[in-house]
């Protein structure tokens, strides 16, 4: 199998070599040149979708016609195809036994090329054999039948895609030029471009990093990146999906912050990586969290409302840049880390009561530490629910309010997206909670009416109602 593949890969450029004398296949005919290839080119007689052409084809095995060598070199039109097949070996190929189609590119095609290139590709001789080769079909394809194929599969193993428009037919960007240039050992057809792979023009993706820093809408992100010396981290192995503002998000913030946070690494560094998720999210993938939790530590809420896809209260305005360590989605505003359970109650004016609880019962400490923990947090018109008078007992009360608001606590960070796979769920205060999802999400019978409030220790969902343990 090596051996004939190595035929094959030599023979290719030998038929590139032998494209060069594209021009003068037709000796053997009063008409030199034949017409572009076309789906109606009149030399289709021979078409191998049709009829086998290594019985059919009359320049098959034909001692009369030169090979594909002996045309190349004897046209003045592929001198450069001549010097690049005698340069990767493969003259000796062209000019022995095969069936090839080989689509020749004329000295001028050489010479689009960006400078120098030729002048690399004769040094490089693995590349220029992966560029030759390409140019070769393992079959005598006449021009009826090219004109006929969606993509025909080189000896060099990429495929080659044609088209055909207005009578021109295209193999990638090339036009045929010139067609059926038969040789003893197969057929020419001319082109006014050279191929190049698609392996060798892809780009390698960039690093996180480096993408970063080649965009002109991140030079902020970059200073700020880089201050936190975290360029290599986002430059290393990964995966990393990064949510990324842009300048003009960083601009939005407060007069003075982004001065404050190059002066403050621990902190600058703590609100990047809350940008960052280990692993690699598309944004199919990330549409279906409720909450993702980031390098930091802690979870930042998405939202989805039609086409528009928030992160807590950024909006996602292009996604999915891919990167070689990982992929990158646009966010119009910087994403703060959340506060702990304690101080997002305090701060939140629907929790007055809850906050007052709290402290009473001094809980502020715990609902501010490590964690983590889900918090079922009634708001005061829940509190205001309650019998007259009850309140009140509980304040003076302080194990029975222990008792009752340890009740609204689990010692886990549950999503929405949990809770309502479960039945039940064990509360700090020991007792089970019951979990009913059959008129709306309730939990012992409160309504579940906002979720996935992101806290730095936790996760906060609020209820209508406050809940009692069954010894209460």
């Amino acid at each position: 199998m090596k051996a004939t593949s190595l035929r094959y890969a030599h023979a290719t450029l030998a038929i590139l070599a032998c494209a060069s004398l594209l021009t003068l296949s037709a000796c053997g005919d009063d008409d030199d040149d034949s017409p572009p290839a076309s789906a109606n080119n009149s030399a289709a007689n021979n078409n191998p979708a049709n009829n086998n052409p290594a019985n059919n084809n009359p320049g098959n095995n034909n001692p009369q016609l030169p090979t594909i060598a002996a045309l190349v070199a004897g046209s003045e039109d592929f001198d450069t195809l001549e010097a690049a097949a005698t340069a990767a070996g493969l003259v000796t190929v062209l000019d022995g036994e095969g069936d090839f189609t080989v689509f020749a590119p004329t000295d001028a095609a050489f010479e689009k090329l960006p400078a120098g290139t030729v002048e690399a590709l004769l040094e490089d001789i693995p590349t220029l054999t992966a560029i030759l080769t390409y140019h070769a079909v393992p079959a005598r394809l006449d021009a009826s039948a090219v004109s006929s194929s969606t993509t025909l599969t080189t000896i060099q193993g990429e495929s080659i895609t044609v088209t055909v428009e207005g009578g021109v037919v295209k193999l990638n960007d090339a036009i045929v030029t010139m067609t059926n240039l038969q040789a003893s050992n197969g057929i020419v057809h001319v082109i006014d471009t050279v191929l190049i792979p698609p392996s060798l023009t892809e780009e390698e993706p960039k690093t996180i990093t480096e993408i970063v820093v080649e965009s002109e809408d991140f030079e902020t992100l970059e200073a700020a990146v880089i201050a936190a010396d975290l360029d290599e981290t986002l430059a290393g192995e990964g995966p990393f999906t990064v949510f990324a503002p842009t300048d003009a998000a960083f601009d939005a913030l407060p007069e003075g912050t982004l001065e404050a946070l190059l002066a403050d690494i621990p902190q600058l560094t703590a609100i990047l990586t809350y940008h960052v998720v280990a692993g690699e999210v598309p944004a199919s993938e990330v549409v279906t969290r409720s909450l993702v939790t980031t390098l930091q530590g802690s979870a930042f809420k998405v939202t989805v409302d039609g086409e528009t896809v928030k992160i807590n209260d950024a909006t996602v305005t292009m996604t999915n840049i891919p990167a070689s360590n990982g992929i990158i989605h646009v966010l119009d505003a910087v994403i703060l880390p959340p506060k702990t359970i304690t101080e997002i109650v305090v701060e939140n004016e629907d929790f007055e009561t809850l906050e007052a609880a709290v402290i009473a019962a001094d809980l502020d400490e715990t609902l501010a530490g490590e964690g983590p923990f889900t918090v079922f947090a009634p708001t005061d018109a829940a509190f205001d629910a309650l019998p007259e008078g009850t309140l009140e007992a509980l304040l003076a009360d302080i194990p029975q309010l222990t008792a009752v608001l340890t009740f609204h606590v689990v010692a886990e960070a549950l999503p929405a997206s949990e809770v309502v796979s479960r039945s039940s769920v064990t509360t700090v205060q020991g007792s089970p909670a019951a979990i009913s999802t059959t008129e709306g999400v309730k939990i012992e019978g409160a309504n579940i009416i906002m979720t996935d409030i992101p806290a730095a220790n936790g996760i906060i969902h609020v209820i209508d109602a406050v809940i009692l343990p069954p010894e209460s």
